[in-house]
């Protein structure tokens, strides 16, 4: 019985502890590693979303309150950006347009001076709002972007990414504000269910949101990420 332990049942129990040690290490290594990757595609969908809620803001003085209308925006919205008609290092465009502006008086706007461009003088300086498709501003150097994957927290089988908005009254003024929120939960399910209890209780126990967040309809914090 002696001999047995010896040679068989003790050789067998200190692989076995060798093998949990060593998995016990190597778990949460791989965890990190692989919630690292997660992440990394996670950020950017929240990115985007940041991207076009802000586009959103500035077309409709609030955020879009849900997916579905911040999708709708991108494909058939319109945002207004700035036009730059000429350029600031040609003086002699520039001293042009200022004799023209001189010559017409105080009430000649640069929609003004657009006319006149469209009717033929190119040697002009100054600039106008312009409105242009959204689908045709944002994203447009991504060809396999696509407004319906930011439905979605990756890697979670279907899970929607988590967005609010409001307004809330800060020192006395009206502030639009928006999250989007992807919870550990989602993102990182399927992997070691311990280690997401344990990361979610660290959040929770710090007071930090248990995944990753953008904005925020609490504390106003200028559409910041939490992985920022």
């Amino acid at each position: 019985m002696k001999k047995l332990l010896t040679y068989f049942i003790f050789p067998v129990i200190i692989v076995l502890l060798a093998y949990l040690i060593v998995k016990g290490i190597n778990n949460p290594v791989k965890f990190e590693n692989e919630r690292s990757l997660r992440e990394k595609e996670a950020v950017t969908i929240l990115k985007d979303i940041r991207t076009l809620q802000v586009a959103y803001k500035n077309a409709n003085a609030k955020y879009a309150p849900s997916m579905d209308s911040l999708i709708d925006f991108y494909k058939n919205g319109q945002m207004t950006i700035l036009m730059q008609i000429g350029s600031n290092d040609d003086s002699v465009a520039v001293a042009h347009t200022a004799a023209i502006r001189k010559a017409k008086g105080n009430k000649f706007t640069n929609l003004d001076l657009y006319q006149l461009y469209l009717a033929g003088d190119k040697n002009l300086v100054f600039s106008v709002p312009n409105k242009v498709p959204v689908k045709d501003t944002l994203f447009n150097n991504r060809p396999d972007f696509n407004p319906e994957k930011l439905r979605y927290i990756p890697f979670s089988g279907g899970d929607t990414v988590l967005m609010k908005e409001t307004i809330k009254v800060v020192s006395g003024v009206n502030v639009p504000l928006f999250e989007a929120g992807m919870p550990f939960t989602s993102l990182l399910k399927d992997m070691d269910k311990q280690l997401i209890i344990n990361l979610v209780a660290l959040r929770n126990d710090t007071g930090r949101y248990p995944g990753l967040l953008v904005g925020s309809i609490e504390n106003p914090n200028n559409n910041a990420g939490n992985w920022e």
